[in-house]
């Protein structure tokens, strides 16, 4: 981006996390519309972790299980359910190792906006928000918009 004055500015990103769920489609979704009111480039950003028992212990995983390629593959299907070769926005996409709570947080660092989904629970527990976007809510470092449902376009 060019100011006025004809120097080189950076846009900070819009980070979106995306787990592959509907929630996070949704917040892919009103992301990509974000980016392109602002113009601001878009981080789409997948966490994984290897899985673990109550104990502690790994549970049993075939021997050519890949976490970090499933959830590349996660992330390339969403992106490609959302995204259209003719959109005009800048984006990135990221699969990380570590919990999707603390990676978003520091993330957030370097954004203008932090945006995720919220899975509902039911009636009641429905009410709260999620614990990665509650930890984002009361732990990013600049906005964070959480989207509940499916957005209409």
């Amino acid at each position: 981006m060019t100011s006025a004055e004809g120097t080189t500015t950076t846009r900070r990103p819009i980070v979106v996390g995306v787990d592959g769920s509907e929630p996070s489609l949704a917040a892919l979704r009103w992301a990509v519309r974000q980016a392109r009111l602002t113009g601001a480039p878009l981080e789409i950003v997948s966490a994984w972790e290897w899985p673990v028992s109550y104990l502690g212990l790994g549970t049993p995983e075939p021997p050519d299980y890949d976490p970090a390629n499933e959830a590349r593959r996660q992330l390339d299907k969403a992106v490609s359910a959302v995204l259209t070769p003719g959109d005009r926005i800048e984006a990135q996409q990221s699969v990380i190792e570590g919990h999707p709570a603390p990676l978003l947080e520091a993330l957030s660092k370097t954004a203008d906006l932090v945006v995720v989904g919220s899975h509902g629970h039911g009636e009641f527990a429905g009410m709260l928000l999620g614990s990665v976007s509650q930890h984002c809510v009361t732990h990013c470092r600049c906005p964070v918009v959480v989207i509940r449902g499916t957005p209409r376009a």
